[in-house]
């Protein structure tokens, strides 16, 4: 085996140490982010506010991410279910010509699990709805675009069919989003249904796995 010239061995640790100190202390500050976030709502997302909880010098946030938007879409890019926990799914979804109708509600079913265990997530979603801002509806153009893909390919198996599969898909998703949200929320039931129980979160999964299966191709 080469061995590494000690002047290689010394230049590897003085470069490797400040790259790993500073990865360390952006995503110090992305996650203060959601900590901000849940103390005091989206009102409360200030370049002060995130430096305290973050515990550094609101300096840095300004050389790592320029900006309070900038530090907030990296936030909330890190979050977005689409892009994290169903990245690899989706990947290969979209690598096929036609997508199943169980492999769509494993993705809808996967939307509605993470939303409903996620708080940040959900005051994410409030916050889409809440404010007109450029960061979130760039988050909600990219969210459609992938959605977009992945319509596609599922409503293949409906061309011969005269259902309106995209608005099927839009009142489930909706749905979800907003059982979820209300569940966590608000607490109260919801049709009689009390989404923080296992039991009726099942019978709202049953439900949507009726609808798509029953749903004529």
């Amino acid at each position: 085996m080469k061995k590494i010239p000690k002047t290689d061995q010394k230049t590897r640790k003085v470069t490797s140490g400040p790259v790993r100190e500073k990865a360390r202390t952006m995503n110090k500050i992305v996650n203060a982010v959601g900590k901000v976030l849940k103390k005091h709502g989206y009102p409360g997302l200030s370049i002060a506010n995130i430096a305290t909880e973050a515990k550094v010098d609101r300096k840095l946030i300004y050389t790592y991410f320029e900006n309070l938007d900038n530090l907030v879409e990296t936030f909330i890019q890190k979050r977005d279910y689409w892009k994290t926990k169903a990245k690899t799914t989706i990947t290969t979804l979209l690598n096929q010509d036609v997508i199943s109708q169980n492999e769509m509600q494993n993705l809808l079913i996967g939307q509605f699990d993470t939303v409903m265990k996620d708080e940040i997530l959900q005051r994410i979603l409030q916050w889409e709805l809440s404010e007109d801002k450029d960061i979130l509806r760039k988050l909600a153009n990219s969210r459609e675009e992938i959605g977009e893909q992945l319509i596609q390919r599922y409503e293949k198996s409906f061309i011969e069919s005269n259902v309106d599969i995209r608005a099927v898909l839009a009142l489930q998703t909706a749905g979800l989003y907003y059982l979820a949200m209300h569940a966590q929320t608000n607490g109260s039931t919801f049709c009689g249904l009390d989404l923080n129980l296992g039991v009726d979160r099942e019978r709202i999964i049953n439900a949507l796995k009726m609808i798509l299966n029953k749903t004529p191709t």
